[in-house]
């Protein structure tokens, strides 16, 4: 069911895009685009658009510690009464840690939530919502205030809910002039987006999927199945009792990193034969039962390694590994030295945990490197400190910290200027199709920003103009191929075709030509840095098959396979 305020729309003749020969990535040929966008759009924002029919605090020093699964987010109490330790509530293990409990150069954990009061307009303001509440109107999340402020709030909008669902029916959005409401129920749980955002439905939809994602992570779907079976009104904030960080983070990650919006993971930029040789040194650093290893940079992946036997159609998934990374950049239990936790990946089985070893490499902050081991045995602890101890000593003999530091300024990288397109202010890149027998994450590049989106204001809006392309490019009812958006103070171009995807922005006073000549630098440019912007042949390795005694009971559920 959707309720609408108002709606808009028109179309164009098609342009044929500009045919590719086969290659690596797919970067089209150097033929410029041909065609032109055609009619112009006359509501929603921005202004005039044009179309063309066709996205813990660390342990004390020397004193390791045994958690359970949500003292991830500091909590260091568990609720018995569920047994969360058996079967495919995942057996929690433990979380290990050594002394070293030095702040690395990770990703910026979210401060304090502050608890706002509900009724002030300051909080009615903010641009969205997000609300988490169970079938029975529990309160379990919201992005800003204290959740028990807003229960009677989420109790009508639970009232909202079963009302629809009596009448054998299922509320999807709700539009006004301003909002947009967006409702999602995944089991036991419902969730709710207001906002004030260019968002389409689709895309706030997909982060609510990704907020239900990151709970699955710390309890997994069926061990958020069991509690509420047995208790339909059990308030599960005990159980994800200072996770909110990690929601948080999710949330504000999802507003300024373009992988959220496009599915797809970014790499560090680094030289070709420098991430070869850290692809063979993960394939050189194994141990029985690992299925994956990750070297990672922030929220930047810099090489990653399967293992072969892992099924092809359970491969990593971008998802997974926004929310890996996400669990450890909020946390600051992953600070603390080596860490040995349970995590779910919701895209490869929401049903089990996988085990992973998390640990910062180097000492020097502005390479910040975190290596993620994930083992489906849950005593491989030992055998994957080894495997990192393999690991940073072939750092350091590749002078890692020389090619990483990116000559004392910061991670690598690189700004709009390198494509040598002067009209050009910033793009994001997504290639579609990958070499035979090689698939793997799909990624996207951009550069830095500069010049006039230097700060946040204007990255944000910058930020909510690529949502509008790509929600007017991937439209349910009228997906387009091609966007000429002419805006007040820039250009864009949004394009997708079967080898790429991409968006584009200008200087406001680029003309059409201008636009289509800078779009064909910049698919030359990518064309021949390729292989230093993506993973294009990610490593595999083969490992033995762990073996246990002969009261090992486990089942294939505990794990992530």
């Amino acid at each position: 069911m959707e309720a609408r305020g108002g709606a808009c729309g028109g179309s164009a003749p098609a342009p044929e895009a500009p045919s590719d020969s086969a290659r690596p990535f797919g970067v089209a040929s150097d033929e410029e685009p041909s065609g032109g966008p055609g009619s112009q759009e006359s509501c929603g924002p921005p202004r005039a658009d044009e179309e063309v029919q066709g996205a813990l605090p660390g342990p004390e020093e020397g004193a390791p510690t045994h958690l359970g699964v949500h003292e991830l987010s500091g909590q260091t109490s568990l609720d018995k009464k569920y047994n969360r330790g058996t079967k495919d509530s995942g057996k929690p293990g433990k979380m290990s840690g050594t002394g070293d409990t030095s702040q690395r150069g990770d990703l910026p954990t979210p401060g304090p939530r502050d608890d706002e009061d509900v009724t002030a307009e300051g909080w009615r303001s903010r641009r969205k919502h997000v609300f988490v509440l169970s079938e029975a109107g529990k309160p379990i999340y919201s992005r800003y205030g204290n959740e028990e402020a807003l229960s009677a709030t989420m109790g009508v909008m639970m009232a909202l809910v079963s009302f629809i669902q009596s009448g054998d029916n299922a509320i999807r959005s709700i539009y006004s002039d301003d909002r947009t409401l967006v409702f999602l129920q995944q089991g036991p749980l419902v969730l709710v987006a207001v906002s004030r955002t260019p968002q389409s439905a689709a895309q706030l939809r997909c982060e609510l999927l990704g907020v239900h994602a990151q709970i699955v992570s710390v309890l997994t779907r069926a061990g958020v199945a069991r509690v509420f079976e047995r208790q339909r009104s059990y308030d599960l904030r005990r159980l994800l009792a200072g996770s909110e960080r990690i929601l948080d983070s999710l949330l504000d990650g999802a507003e300024r990193e373009p992988g959220f919006l496009l599915g797809a993971v970014r790499c560090l930029p680094l030289p070709a034969p420098f991430r070869d040789s850290l692809g063979a040194l993960l394939q050189r650093a194994t141990a029985p039962s690992l299925a994956f290893s990750i070297l990672a940079a922030g929220r930047h992946l810099v090489t990653a390694a399967q293992e072969r036997a892992v099924l092809e159609d359970c491969r990593l998934d971008p998802a997974d590994l926004h929310l890996l990374l996400n669990l450890v950049g909020a946390s600051s239990a992953f600070r603390a030295g080596e860490v040995w936790a349970p995590v779910c990946l919701p895209r490869f089985n929401p049903d089990g945990f996988f085990y992973a070893y998390v640990s910062y490499l180097g000492d020097n902050t502005d390479y910040a490197i975190c290596l993620v081991l994930l083992s489906t045995d849950r005593e491989a602890f030992h055998a994957l400190a080894g495997c990192k101890r393999i690991v940073e000593e072939g750092l350091q003999a590749l002078g890692a910290s020389r090619v990483l530091a990116g000559g004392g300024v910061g991670l690598p990288s690189y700004g709009v200027s390198a494509v040598g397109a002067p009209d050009l202010r910033h793009f994001l890149y997504k290639p579609f199709d990958v070499p035979d027998n090689y698939r793997q994450l799909p990624q996207f590049t951009s550069p830095e920003m500069e010049g006039p989106y230097a700060s946040e204001c204007e990255r944000q809006r910058l930020f909510d103009l690529y949502y509008h392309l790509h929600g007017r490019l991937h439209s349910p009812s009228r997906p387009l191929r091609l966007i000429y958006h002419v805006a007040e103070k820039e250009t864009l171009l949004a394009w997708v075709t079967p080898k790429f995807e991409l968006y584009a922005c200008f200087n406001p006073l680029v003309t059409k030509s201008g636009a289509i000549h800078a779009v064909t630098k910049l698919l030359r440019w990518v064309k021949r840095e390729e292989d230093r912007l993506f993973i294009r042949y990610p490593p595999k390795y083969s490992t033995a098959p762990v073996r246990h005694g002969p009261n090992r009971t486990d089942s294939a559920l505990e794990n992530g396979l």
